[in-house]
């Protein structure tokens, strides 16, 4: 994904662990019901149907903030409280991870490797269903806690999903484009969290042209019954699709080291110093990332003499809709890699597929009734994240610290600036995370070896920064200013940033030189 080490291939986003042949057989390649993988091209028909879930995610998670503001009115709730939004659903997959763990050591196996990963991502779409059909009695009976409650079960079955889905899109094909085709499934995640905005609001408020502006709390439930029946459908789809069920990963440690003499082998994923340290990444960049899009409604909504724009709730979704549509941006632009296409003809999809990204953005929006011209002008930003994707020079630390600090100044303008320009520097807050993910992981896991399993489910855990982090700022918004809350994303991307310069040395001393490994993945 944009450039990350060859240890990415291997998981950056798969949280459950896997069988692997033993470390004196690096060559092995992996396996898939129980067979090597003789070829190297991408399983195209199995990965479309898988990428379905991906959208899902992305779908609620953005929809999840047009109904913060509606909640906030609905409830008469301060910032801090309409933030229990995101605590309920992101706080959900750290409870998933955990129970996913305390079942395994309980059944004395991997419970994924007991049931089988296709059979998991489809048990985590009906516990996901589960939730959706709370939003009806919640909205007849106008109760805040029975709405928070589905949204958490919601989230509980997106956790099992994450754990399943992950490592089978790595395995559909080369390992080598691995990464690469992850970063395309985040791409459908992200047009997900493009439309869902879009969509959840018509449902709610009806049609721009009819002037919708009120919410009643029952017309909530609408679009989460059908969304509730389509993750039914899409699961016995799933079920009965050719979508693999069983997988195996294999050991590459050996093969990430220039020198495997100094390779660690730890009895726990926790002795890793770019685990621990990881996790803690993984946990605010997660923070940063929903808190800024979780508190922008609110931003929005002041009037423009409070440096503000003064808009109805009703108004909010195409602000929404471009900060997750800046994710997509930036890693469609990561997703040329997955291809196979030569270095030139990369080279033009990485700058081309940015644009045609922002292209459906603008689409999407027009369609929907919402004027988009002053959005015309994102473009610009767009060819700094671009620029910024080549200065990496595929190493993930490198793209991490670069992008962490982009997102600090784009924190920075939006707080030193009012109006439109300060709306469009902290949704320019998407264009920089967009990358962050699969760096943090491809740091976090190099070098655990056998352990990667493991660490892969422990990061997976800190996701409940997404909900811990906005309650943050929506309480410093409450006892100081929405403007000046926005300073603890400048935090959040201050420790991204020492983290990415810190952890190259701890790798070099385990025998893993970055670079090489960058090099190795063909970037």
């Amino acid at each position: 994904m944009r450039g990350e080490a060859r240890r990415a291939m291997h998981g950056p986003e798969a949280a459950g662990p896997g069988v692997r042949p033993p470390p004196t057989c690096p060559a092995h390649r992996p396996l898939i019901h129980g067979s090597p993988m003789t070829t190297h091209q991408t399983r195209w028909s199995q990965f479309l149907v898988l990428i379905t879930v991906f959208f899902f995610w992305g779908f609620v998670a953005a929809s999840n903030e047009i109904l913060i503001p509606v909640f906030k009115n609905a409830f008469d709730l301060s910032q801090a409280q309409s933030q229990y939004v995101a605590v309920a659903f992101y706080v959900a997959y750290t409870v998933g991870s955990v129970i996913y763990f305390l079942t395994s050591r309980a059944i004395g196996a991997d419970l994924l490797n007991r049931i089988g990963y296709k059979n998991g991502i489809a048990v985590g779409l009906l516990v996901s269903a589960v939730g959706t059909l709370l939003f009806y009695p919640a909205a007849n009976a106008g109760s805040f806690g029975l709405m928070l409650s589905g949204l958490f079960i919601v989230g509980l079955g997106f956790s099992l999903q994450q754990i399943a889905a992950n490592p089978l899109a790595i395995m559909m094909g080369d390992p080598a484009t691995g990464a690469q085709r992850l970063t395309m499934a985040g791409g459908i995640n992200n047009f997900g969290t493009t439309i869902g905005p879009l969509l959840v609001s018509l449902a709610i408020f009806g049609s721009v042209a009819a002037g919708g502006t009120e919410a009643s709390i029952e017309a909530v439930k609408t679009p989460y019954l059908v969304l509730g029946a389509a993750f039914v459908l899409v699961a016995l789809f799933l079920k009965f699709s050719s979508v693999p069920n069983r997988i195996d990963l294999e050991e590459v440690a050996a093969e990430e080291a220039e020198d495997a003499s100094k390779l660690v082998h730890k009895g726990s994923a926790l002795a890793y110093p770019q685990l621990v340290l990881g996790m803690l990444a993984i946990f605010v960049y997660v923070g940063v990332e929903v808190a800024t899009i979780a508190n922008l409604p609110a931003y929005l909504k002041l009037p423009v003499a409070q440096g503000g724009l003064g808009l109805d709730t009703s108004m909010i979704a195409p602000f929404v809709s471009l900060y997750w549509a800046s994710l997509m941006i930036g890693r469609w632009a990561g997703a040329a890699g997955a291809f196979g296409a030569p270095p030139n003809v990369r080279l033009v999809l990485t700058l081309l597929l940015p644009y045609l990204a922002f292209g459906v953005f603008l689409a999407v929006n027009t369609i929907a009734g919402y004027a988009v011209a002053d959005f015309l002008l994102y473009a610009a930003v767009i060819v700094v994240m671009v620029a910024a994707t080549f200065a990496s020079r595929g190493n993930p630390a490198r793209m991490l610290l670069i992008f962490s600090l982009c997102g600090i100044a784009a924190l920075l303008v939006g707080m030193l600036t009012t109006g439109m320009a300060s709306v469009i520097a902290f949704i320019s807050v998407g264009l920089f995370c967009s990358t962050m993910w699969p760096c943090i992981f491809a740091l976090a896991i190099t070098g655990l070896g056998r352990n990667t399993g493991q660490g892969s489910s422990l990061l997976v855990m800190m996701i409940m920064g997404g909900g811990l982090v906005s309650w943050l700022q929506g309480w410093l918004a409450d006892v100081a200013s929405i403007h000046v809350s926005f300073v603890v994303g400048v935090a959040c991307f201050a420790y991204l940033a020492f983290y990415a310069a810190r952890t190259p040395a701890i790798l070099r001393r385990q025998g893993i030189d970055l670079d090489r490994l960058a090099a190795a993945a063909g970037h």
